[in-house]
């Protein structure tokens, strides 16, 4: 009889605890699967687009003249230029650049006062991994209507977005987005000039001007109210200074005011400041005054270091706010031989003393090296932006 007992005891002894690891186990999996939907229920409250953006893509005749020896059967090779940065630019969601010369089919290749490239430009920066062009500079009618008109044919063609100059007056036109990882991004451009050139009387076609601020704060307000996130391309400032001017500085505020959250700027050749400026309704706008310029044949130390903004717009969807992340700015160096041979660029990060040793900067700049290009770039860029 006791062994009866002990053996039912037993059983009932047994069944409770598995009765308990069931229980236990159930309870370990429902408090797992609340934290796997906990986590992406997180996740999908944000949404991210990382962005990249260069300055000026200054093209000039001896950067031409090299393409051209190095093309076949007539064309123009600008690949191995480049090449060292596609890899960088093209991890981005999308890539700016601020492109100076024209591609226009009907006019001749030229560098000097007035720009105009082969397609086989145009090609390359698509292929290095740019999507969005800003055509509003300073030589946007070096050739006139035509020349203008060319251009946007040219890069209607592609796999890009193009902003700053439109073939025609059409204020839809003038707003260009992108939706990009669930967040909206409204690009707007302008140029300070184009050289005192004009468009004809009547001509449909437009370059956008700074000197319209009714017209971009309309168009900066509407697309606020349009998209998650508002950068505006700028050309503006004057060339060679290191410190953006006083009208810089004003425009900024009133294109924040007006509802820009980023405001990428070029046309000095050199780099200056990146700040956060803060706007009257309490937000904030980030401005790069002057990113410099991406690549170029200039024979200053400033004008051969340029730089490539990165950031991420990150879109709360459950506050309906957006901010601006992981601001940074890398150096990049346009290198060249000896009498301008070989020009080509490279991420500061990956340039070496042994290549800068051989820079055609040499000879006429004492103690050209790394730690020089590092110096400039301290000198111009917060340290908290540099990457």
């Amino acid at each position: 009889m006791k062994k009866l007992l002990a053996a039912v005891l037993a059983a009932i002894l047994f069944l409770d605890i598995v009765s308990i690891g069931v229980i236990l186990f159930t309870k370990a999996q429902t408090l797992s699967s609340s934290s796997e939907q906990e986590t992406s229920e997180t996740e999908e409250i944000f949404n991210r687009a990382s962005v990249a953006a260069v300055g000026d893509n200054f093209v000039q005749q001896e950067i031409l003249d090299q393409a051209r020896a190095g093309g076949n059967r007539g064309g123009y090779n600008f690949s191995y230029m480049y090449e060292n940065t596609a890899e960088f630019i093209s991890a981005a969601d999308t890539a700016i650049i601020n492109q100076v010369p024209l591609i226009s089919a009907t006019h001749g290749v030229t560098g000097t006062e007035l720009f105009n490239a082969p397609a086989e430009l145009g090609d390359e920066i698509i292929k290095t991994g740019f999507d969005v062009i800003n055509l509003a500079s300073s030589h946007a009618l070096d050739y006139g209507e035509e020349g203008l008109l060319n251009t946007l044919d040219y890069w209607a063609g592609k796999d890009v977005v193009t902003i700053g100059a439109y073939k025609d007056k059409s204020e839809d036109e003038w707003l260009t987005y992108q939706k990009i990882n669930g967040v909206k991004i409204a690009y707007i451009a302008f140029t300070e000039g184009t050289g005192g050139k004009s468009l004809p009387e009547g001509s449909s076609a437009e370059v956008s001007l700074s000197e319209y601020e009714s017209w971009l704060c309309r168009i900066v307000s509407y697309a606020s109210e349009k998209a998650d996130a508002v950068i505006v391309l700028a050309q503006w400032g004057n060339e060679y200074e290191s410190q953006p001017t006083q009208y810089q500085r004003d425009l900024a505020a009133k294109l924040g005011n007006w509802g820009a959250t980023v405001i990428i700027g070029s046309h000095p050749h050199v780099l200056q400041p990146v700040e956060y400026i803060t706007n009257e309704d309490g937000s904030r706008t980030l401005v790069a005054y002057s990113l410099g310029n991406f690549i170029s044949n200039q024979g200053k130390p400033e004008c051969i270091l340029g730089g490539i903004l990165t950031f991420d717009i990150v879109k709360n969807t459950e506050k309906y706010n957006v901010t601006i992340e992981n601001v940074k700015v890398h150096g990049v160096v346009t290198h060249y031989g000896m009498n301008l041979s070989k020009i080509r660029l490279y991420l500061l990060s990956d340039y070496t003393n042994d290549i800068a040793s051989k820079h055609g900067l040499c000879e006429s700049v004492d103690g050209f090296s790394v730690r020089y290009l590092n110096n400039l770039l301290e000198s111009a860029i917060d340290k908290e932006f540099i990457g």
